[in-house]
This record gives C-alpha cells, sequence and structure tokens, in this order.
C-alpha cells in the first residue's frame, strides 16, 4: 500500500476480550500472501476486496472505547501494510495501550526482511503471535492462536533476553 495514511480493511472488532489480554480493539486489515487453508479469516486474503480507511478516521474509533485497554493488529496480514499501521501503533503506545499482532511469518523472517519499517513496528509490539495456520495442527483450546506450529511471543521479554519468550497468561498452561 503506497499511502501511509489510509489502511486497507478488511473490519474492526471495537470490544474483544479473545483477541489478546484484556479488552481490545482489534484492526483486521484486508489482504494476505499466506491464504492458509482453513483460515479464520479467508474473507480478509484478497488484496482487492474491503475498503479504504484514513488513519485519523481508525484513530477516532479506537478512541470512542474508553474500556480498551489495547489494539491487536490481526487479518489478512497485517505486516503488508506495515507503513499506514506504524501511526495507529504510535498513537496507541503515546496513550498508554499494550499491542499485540497476528503475522503469517514467522518472528525471524519478519527480523530477516531487514526493513525498517518493520523492525519500528515490531519494536512497539508486545506480543506476537506468528507462523502461518496450519489446518492440520487446528486446536481450539490454544490461547489466542489456532495451530500447534504458532507462537505467542512476548516480544518485550524476547528483547530483553535476546531469545524468544513465550508469552504465558495467567489462565494457559498449554505452552
Amino acid at each position: 500500500m503506497s499511502n501511509k495514511n489510509i489502511v486497507r480493511m478488511c473490519g474492526t472488532e471495537p470490544e474483544s476480550i479473545v483477541d489478546g489480554p484484556g479488552f481490545r480493539y482489534v484492526i483486521f486489515v484486508q489482504g494476505c500472501p499466506h491464504k492458509c487453508p482453513g483460515c479464520h479469516n479467508p474473507q480478509s486474503h484478497d488484496f482487492e476486496a474491503g475498503y479504504d480507511l484514513s488513519i485519523d478516521e481508525l484513530w477516532e474509533d479506537i478512541c470512542r472505547s474508553k474500556a480498551v485497554t489495547g489494539i491487536t493488529f490481526s487479518g489478512g496480514e497485517p505486516f503488508c501494510q506495515v507503513e499506514p499501521l506504524l501511526e495507529i501503533a504510535h498513537r496507541a503506545k503515546d496513550a498508554g495501550l499494550d499491542l499485540m499482532s497476528y503475522s503469517g511469518y514467522t518472528y525471524e523472517q519478519l527480523l530477516d526482511r531487514n526493513d525498517p519499517a518493520t523492525n519500528e513496528f515490531l519494536g512497539l509490539m508486545d506480543i506476537l503471535v506468528d507462523g502461518p495456520f496450519i489446518e492440520a495442527e487446528r486446536n481450539l483450546e490454544l490461547t489466542y492462536r489456532g495451530s500447534e506450529n504458532q507462537r505467542v511471543i512476548d516480544l518485550n521479554k524476547t528483547r530483553e533476553a535476546d531469545e524468544i519468550v513465550l508469552y504465558r497468561s495467567s489462565f494457559d498452561l498449554d505452552f
């Protein structure tokens, strides 16, 4: 996407309690190169579908919910629109919100891009759920992820330890 002020959207969920810890505003971006069989959001795959939304309009909608504790970037593939999402991420951090993103890419693949915008976006994230959804590894009992191969990475602890540290919630012992 060339316009840094516009996000190609599939939709939003302004009051989610299942897409990350706490009370979250979820941004579902449009477009995904992975097209994982069995994907929970197949309507988000087509890069030409969806609608355009300005960063300002999206931020205004986020601010309408006074109970939100964090934002989750989902899709589609958020890392296909990292530049416009950076603005939302910065505004969210300034407002004291935590950030989480899903990606069909692994953390290592994202780092290997060696892309300044990707690195900056990752640097703002608190949690990353990485890896493609694999239908044969589907497990409905996992927290925040759909298949066994996916990881829920605590990026703050990962940066501190300089190695992958998985996120552990108080109610999840399946890691």
